[in-house]
């Protein structure tokens, strides 16, 4: 594992007009940059840069003899600025209603320049980290092979809006913030029917459901890890997603995206509807022979992508092939 690296940004002006400095930290994991195909991994609400090791959020689906692995491709992870997960104090965004998916898109492209890379293999994200992934081939600055958003989209729905619209004003009014936005946002991630197979309405404790505390253990460990400021930053940047802002209709902007478009969707996602995900496909293959959509099937809902580690790996084996396969 790589420790934690900074690439200097002095001047970048934001969507709304911003000029902000930053300093873009990053990790790198596998091969040596320049020695293999590189694959970059954007990460979700409340991830970072740390995709494996003990404590790596994606260690399931990235690692020796994983499903991309670290030894046959570099695998490099930015983190979004104001996540929180480094200790730069100008990485610390307050006004993050001034920040776009779209700005933390030319961010990492900005990043990828500075490190000297022009040819991505792959660029994969779940939820956030996906619609960022779109909003970076949108953009098209650098060779991009492959693009995979998993449980995302191109746009933030109405329905998306609506709830990070909540979420916002819960981090906003709330005596206890992150542990109120949390729990709320726990029962969007996961389903009914997988909190019943979970729980079945037992009690950990007289008056005490284990649904509710299961709830309080997630409010209550975000809560000790995560900061308000970021997760104000990440749940706005999430509601800014849209490819078509100020360029046209979505059909528009596909016809400029080159890299094949592998769409993961979860048949149970109650966030980022899979009938959403089908309608993109269904457009895209009007214009695009290199397009795919898998669905992951599961009763776990948007959290799926990080629990169901065995489909996920079967639909990602035909990209992510082994050093043998990749050097032919």
């Amino acid at each position: 594992m790589d420790k934690l690296k900074y690439i200097s940004i002095p001047t970048y002006f934001t969507e709304s007009g911003r000029e902000i400095t930053t300093n873009l930290s990053y990790q790198i994991f596998g091969r040596t940059l320049g020695d293999a195909p590189i694959v970059l991994v954007n990460h979700a609400l409340t991830a970072n840069s740390n995709v494996l090791g003990v404590s790596g959020w994606w260690n399931k689906i990235i690692g020796k003899e994983k499903c991309i692995s670290t030894e046959t491709y570099t695998v490099l992870a930015f983190n979004v600025p104001g996540n929180g997960f480094d200790t730069k104090a100008e990485n610390i965004i307050e006004d993050y209603k001034n920040f776009t998916a779209r700005d933390v898109a030319q961010l990492f492209l900005l990043g990828l320049q500075q490190l000297r890379i022009n040819k991505v293999f792959a660029i994969i994200g779940g939820s956030t980290g996906g619609g960022i992934a779109w909003e970076m081939v949108a953009i098209n600055q650098v060779v991009i092979e492959h693009l995979i958003p998993i449980a995302s989209d191109w746009k933030s729905t109405d329905w998306v809006l609506a709830n990070c619209h909540i979420q916002d004003s819960i981090l906003n009014n709330s005596a206890n913030p992150l542990f109120d936005a949390r729990i709320h946002a726990m029962t969007l991630y996961r389903t009914p029917e997988s909190l019943t197979e979970k729980f079945k309405r037992t009690e950990k404790e007289k008056g005490l459901y284990n649904v509710e505390s299961w709830l309080n253990y997630h409010g209550n460990e975000l809560t000790s890890r995560f900061q308000l400021s970021a997760y104000k930053l990440m749940n706005h940047l999430l509601k800014t997603v849209d490819i078509t802002r100020g360029r046209g209709e979505f059909l528009e902007v596909a016809t400029t995206i080159s890299s094949s478009i592998h769409i993961i969707t979860i048949n149970s996602d109650l966030f980022f509807k899979p009938q959403e995900n089908w309608k993109t496909y269904t457009y895209l293959k009007l214009l695009k022979d290199n397009v795919t959509i898998s669905e992951i099937n599961s009763i776990h809902g948007h959290d799926a992508f990080l629990i169901e580690y065995d489909q996920l790996s079967k639909i990602l084996k035909p990209i992510f092939k082994t050093e043998k396969e990749v050097s032919k």
